[in-house]
């Protein structure tokens, strides 16, 4: 409140004829106020894309937008709501109880009374509880919202499946260079001047963005204050200005997942810059090295096992090593470790014998082994012939005695077999003499 006898603020900038609001964001004032201006997202906005299509019959369902952010789904969401008459609402799942539920429901019920339908736009959906994400069921069967949830996680594992039967999943993609170019160049255009920044820095900032709209423009922004006149940016000197946008990437999302798995097929695909890159990118948003080099132990097992025997030693040493150095020197150790278990030869035999052979253990795990490898330190054990007829393999020539070993109820299973490369060529020969063998003693 104004002191007694003194005009307020607002007086005093209504008497001088001044607007008084605050200044918008770039990001505010770049906000597309028709379909077509939005950026990016053509196979949903194109002339054959899925909303496209829907909005021709001017009428929309319930639907989940999942995408990373600063890719449109808030701006396209209050736009098909324009498009299509509706009343627009929009709550946060991070500020929304089930009381406020109810109000923005029976609202929504007033206007329907009135002819008024309603599309009720849901940011971070997937915060919802499953008891608050039900509560959407009854209002979307019976027309009352058209629902769309805005989601930066899978649905898939976030949003209870009866939501996600009653509402079409689209997916908004993360900008590419071209679309961030066409926000900047809209920037520019608003603002009427140019970013202070030559072609390498202006290339390093559409980079910078990492596929998010909102986030080049508040870079821009970033580099219009602190530009002086005249003054042009190079990218290294654009890095000191900005400090540098960490990229996106959430350790407990999809991100994580994404990139791990990313890193986990280029080393199955034999290919190592690939390998070398992801594993850069993890490291570069923070991902703990450790957990990186317990993932290159379990690829040395799963996706090398014995064509090459020696990348299980490798990569755990790497985990040692970069125990003992720390970050980043111990870095180089992963590095190696991912390289050597890129170009190393590749075999999941040991991974799919393991596999079938847990699945036979299961199915049959009532069956005793055969009694002649049975001990028996026990003469009624003697007696029911534990023991009996049992081969020592090391007196037998080669060492080998050629016994069955399983059940005998169950038969001889072969699980483990081994490809004709890397180490395991020379574990299949062995293989393929016991069983000639085998074959010759069983006949004998």
């Amino acid at each position: 409140m104004a002191p007694r006898g003194k005009p307020s603020a607002p007086t005093l900038f209504a008497a001088a004829g001044l607007e008084q609001d605050a200044p918008r964001p770039l990001a505010d004032k770049l906000r597309p106020t028709i379909l077509p201006d939005v950026v990016g997202q053509d196979h949903l906005l194109g002339p054959d894309g899925a909303l496209t299509r829907m909005l021709e019959t001017r009428s929309l369902g319930s639907m989940v937008f999942w995408g990373p952010p600063g890719t449109g789904k808030t701006t396209v969401a209050r736009l098909l709501a324009q498009a299509t008459d509706l009343h627009f609402e929009q709550i946060s799942a991070i500020f929304t109880g089930v009381a406020d539920l109810k109000k923005v429901f029976e609202a929504a019920r007033g206007r329907r009374e009135m002819g008024q339908g309603t599309l009720l736009f849901v940011d971070e959906i997937h915060r919802f509880n499953r008891a608050q994400q039900d509560s959407f069921l009854p209002v979307m069967e019976d027309g009352t919202i058209v629902l769309v949830g805005a989601t930066t996680e899978n649905p898939s594992f976030e949003l209870n499946a009866p939501l996600l039967s009653r509402a079409r999943v689209l997916v908004f993609r993360s900008l590419d260079a071209e679309a961030i170019e066409k926000l900047l160049a809209r920037a520019e255009t608003i603002e009427g001047k140019k970013l202070p920044l030559d072609d390498e820095a202006r290339a390093s900032l559409v980079r910078m963005a990492d596929g998010d709209g909102r986030a080049s423009l508040t870079l821009a922004e970033e580099l219009w204050r602190a530009a002086r006149d005249g003054e042009v940016f190079d990218a290294a000197k654009l890095q000191d200005v900005v400090q540098r946008r960490a990229p996106i990437y959430d350790k407990a999302a999809d991100g994580h997942y994404n990139l791990i798995s990313a890193l986990h097929k280029s080393v199955r695909g034999s290919d190592p810059d690939a390998s070398l890159y992801y594993l850069c990118r993890m490291l570069d948003a923070g991902e703990d090295p450790l957990f990186l080099a317990r993932r290159i132990v379990r690829m040395a097992v799963e996706d090398i096992g014995l064509a090459d025997p020696q990348a299980l030693v490798i990569c755990n040493a790497a985990k040692d090593a970069y125990d003992f150095l720390g970050s980043p020197e111990g870095e180089l150790a992963i590095a190696q470790a991912v390289v050597y278990i890129a170009t190393a030869p590749k075999s999941n035999a040991v991974y799919k014998a393991f596999s079938a052979a847990k699945r036979a253990a299961k199915d049959n795990g009532s069956l005793l082994p055969p009694k002649h490898i049975l001990n028996a330190p026990t003469k009624l054990m003697q007696g029911e012939g534990h023991g009996s007829g049992y081969h020592y393999d090391h007196d037998a020539p080669d060492a080998f005695s050629g016994q069955d070993y399983f059940p005998e109820a169950l038969g001889r299973q072969t699980f483990y077999d081994p490809p004709d490369r890397g180490f395991e060529r020379e574990i299949r020969k062995r293989l393929e003499y016991w069983a000639k063998l085998r074959k010759e003693r069983a006949g004998s």
